[in-house]
């Protein structure tokens, strides 16, 4: 079945207005409906917060090169969490450090007094990195500072008190995340110190008081943990609230490298309690990493970006203008399960903005059947799968001979990602080197709704609603052109929801 999967027309107007920014977004492998830098590096997402009708991405940027150098804050602008303004870069390393990943805060309040009457702050809050002390090997080489903008977020101004948490000696001491508590009436900041996280308070985000520790003896230990974040969630279809911990680990992760594990628990203004042992994984594959969410959203929704990359291979991937791009935002939702929760993630709303042009729906696929499709624009769309079986593969291919297989497999109790021979892999070994594998017991026997997003270098699978995601990078010789969907399953159909084009967000 040969189908044709193009965008919409665009107007004379648009295309003339899209020429200058999209001259630079047609390299090979530049993702279209996901955020990238124009150039250079790019990794952990810093800083997320929405004021006055804007949300910010803030990013860890280094722009002379595009593998790892002296961090900067890179930044991007949004009014709906699709579509980017580029901004200038927002802080500079100086006499205190490179400047390492954070977040930021609406002042509302005016707790920290930099604004004047009137004037609402905002406050980044961040990492000092220093190479000297590093390379002297003290331990004391990374504390925490603050800047400010009056201006939402256009000019930042460093605090001259900086640095605002001193090091009394821990290696790794970073990343901290901080939120306004309103029970205690205070800031809360968390950050990771090696293998554990602290809290501190503080009235006015400059003076810091330790409050406790979490997590020495308690899920995932098989590298140091980094970007903490914090936060509130309600079980959905009840009253009861939970709080939810997030943690990147690295190395350490169920399928290599870099991950994210989430702790549920409860936070009394000081303390952060979880009775949970083992580590729970927010996304089962390889490419989503140092994710956090945002402060202050208009509806109270939790907003998630993750770096869409792993330290194993992040500085070797075969991009050459820019590297590294951000996952789709996510919405995070807590689900009870038993006595237990799991945290959900699928993307935002707004996404859905993008799909247009359907290239086919309500299509089925008989038990024991085999049924291919050639897309033209296969390599940015969205596939929506609906079925009872858990018996089928999807193949993604071209030309060149590149396939990208997923398989749903009943037996084991798996969804599995198989790139190793998805396009070039040899620039890493661990890149194409193993099948990725994420438990989908937690599905029950419920019908399965599967949601692919596939974009010029990934691709993100979503299964009920995110109760499991999966998200990795490829890398097509040549773009995919035939999808293959075969059902293994003897009884149940599979159905073809949609198959739709995405558009570029450039």
């Amino acid at each position: 079945m040969s189908l044709m999967l193009l965008g919409c027309k665009e107007s004379d107007e648009q295309k003339k207005k899209e020429q200058n920014m999209q001259h630079s977004y047609t390299e090979q492998f530049r993702p279209q409906y996901h955020f990238s830098p124009t150039e250079k590096w790019m990794n952990d997402p810093n800083g997320l917060v929405y004021n006055e009708g804007i949300y910010h991405l803030f990013y860890q940027y280094y722009p002379d090169d595009i593998v790892w150098g002296p961090m900067h804050w890179g930044h991007a602008t949004s009014t709906d969490m699709v579509h980017w303004t580029h901004k200038p870069i927002a802080l500079f390393p100086d006499e205190n450090g490179l400047i390492f990943s954070g977040s930021a805060v609406v002042d509302k309040n005016n707790t920290s007094g930099f604004a004047k009457i009137g004037e609402t702050p905002l406050v980044a809050i961040f990492t000092y990195h220093s190479m000297e002390g590093e390379k002297a090997g003290r331990t004391d080489f990374q504390t925490q500072g603050i800047a400010y903008s009056l201006d939402n977020g256009d000019t930042w101004e460093k605090y001259e008190g900086n640095p605002v948490i001193g090091n009394s000696g821990i290696k790794d001491f970073r990343d901290p995340k901080v939120f306004w508590h309103d029970p205690s009436q205070s800031w809360i900041l968390i950050l990771v110190a090696g293998d554990h996280a602290k809290l501190y308070a503080s009235k006015n985000l400059k003076e810091w008081t330790h409050l406790s520790d979490f997590g020495k003896d308690q899920g995932a230990h098989g590298g140091v943990w980094e970007c903490p974040d914090l936060f509130p969630l309600q079980v959905e279809g009840s009253s009861e609230e939970k709080w939810v911990l997030l943690i990147s680990i690295n190395p350490g992760a169920p399928n290599g490298g870099s991950g994210t594990q989430y702790f549920v628990g409860d936070f009394d203004g000081t303390h952060f309690i979880s009775d949970q042992q083992e580590p729970q994984w927010l996304d089962y594959g390889t490419d989503n990493y140092a994710g956090v969410t945002y402060n202050n959203t208009p509806n109270g929704d939790r907003i998630f970006i993750g770096w869409m990359s792993n330290w194993d291979y992040a500085r070797e991937t075969p991009t050459e203008k820019w590297r590294s791009a951000m996952t789709l935002p996510r919405k995070l939702k807590l689900i009870k399960q038993g006595d237990g929760y799991v945290v959900s993630n699928s993307p935002l709303d707004q996404v859905n903005a993008l799909a247009t042009n359907v290239a086919l729906e309500n299509f089925e696929v008989a038990p024991e059947k085999t049924q291919t499709f050639t897309l033209d624009g296969l390599q940015q769309s969205r596939i929506k799968l609906s079925t009872m079986a858990k018996d089928f593969r999807v193949i993604f291919s071209n030309e060149a001979g590149d396939e990208l297989i997923l398989e749903m497999d009943a037996k084991s109790q798996t969804l599995i990602v198989d790139r190793s021979n998805s396009g070039m892999v040899d620039f890493q070994k661990e890149f194409g080197n193993k099948k990725h594998v994420a438990p989908i017991a937690i599905l029950g026997d419920s019908p399965l709704d599967m949601e692919i997003y596939l974009d010029q270098s990934s691709i993100e699978v979503f299964l009920n609603g995110g109760l499991v995601a999966m998200t990795d990078q490829i890398f097509p010789t040549e773009p995919y052109t035939t999808l293959q969907l075969e059902n293994r399953n003897a009884n149940e159909k599979v159905a073809v929801v949609a198959i739709e084009h995405m558009a570029s967000i450039w």
